[in-house]
């Protein structure tokens, strides 16, 4: 049987490092192809971004915006693994509440935003609140799936060789859940950076999603361009600085075949 020749790590890796230039090359084209004052060339974003990070209050707003997403998010995947676990092993309390994760999965994320701004006003808790209760279902389905995936037969193992409880979490039960962890948190992440732009341009005292909405009351594409890319920017670095290294760390035990 003829074994199929693989690809060296090198050459796969490295075609990531042409995806954004290759994106910023069709940008440049279509915008000069399209030549409009409502499409600028990348290059014109970039001398905007310049401009209004030394000039304004670029730099405050991403930090402002950024700030309100990391607390929504350590919140709300604090409280959803909690959760999820509690159902994955509990059936009856899913049974229960099962249809409150549902409506909370399906509600539109703006009506949740009205609603809490009509009752706390336009308070950074109110906003942070709303965020969370958006986020916090997807988290909980996600944990509790895999609280139920979980192979008991480790746990079994680890009764017959009289392993400590909390040792049996850390070496067993742990690095199973890990996988739904990472998943939840970069599904979530991808979510929170959306709604607290929404919620933002509903209402709040700054940030990204306020700018960007005084860009658009004035037709500002190339402040709303030079915002997006900005903050795009961030979430690109926290993806490979940040999480990539995590899921390399910690799923680095499984089989190269499973993390492919």
């Amino acid at each position: 049987m003829e074994r199929r020749k693989q690809k060296p790590p090198g050459v796969a890796g490295g075609l990531e490092w042409f995806s954004l230039p290759l994106l910023l090359l069709l940008w440049q084209v279509l915008a000069v192809v399209v030549d409009h004052r409502l499409f600028p060339t990348p290059i014109e974003v970039i001398a905007e971004v310049w401009f209004l990070a030394t000039e304004r209050s670029l730099l405050a707003d991403v930090g402002k915006t950024l700030s309100r997403a990391a607390i929504a998010f350590v919140i709300a995947m604090t409280a959803g693994i909690v959760l999820g676990g509690v159902f994955g092993r509990f059936r009856n309390a899913d049974r229960l509440f099962g249809t409150w994760v549902l409506i909370g999965l399906n509600i539109p994320a703006i009506v949740v935003a009205i609603t809490c701004y009509i009752w706390l006003g336009l308070t950074e808790f109110a906003l942070i609140l709303a965020v969370v209760i958006n986020k916090a279902p997807l988290v909980t389905v996600t944990m509790r799936e895999g609280v139920r995936a979980l192979d008991h037969g480790y746990g079994e193992l680890a009764r017959v060789y009289r392993v400590p409880f909390w040792r049996r979490v850390r070496r067993f039960i742990v690095p199973q859940l890990m996988p739904y962890v990472l998943t939840a948190a970069r599904t979530g992440l991808s979510l929170i950076w959306k709604i607290v732009l929404v919620f933002e341009v509903l209402g709040s005292d700054g940030g990204v999603g306020f700018r960007i909405g005084i860009f658009f009351q004035n037709f500002d594409i190339e402040g709303i361009l030079a915002y997006t890319m900005s903050f795009m920017a961030v979430v690109i670095l926290i993806e490979y600085l940040v999480m990539r290294k995590l899921e390399a760390k910690v799923l680095g035990w499984r089989p190269a075949f499973l993390s492919a």
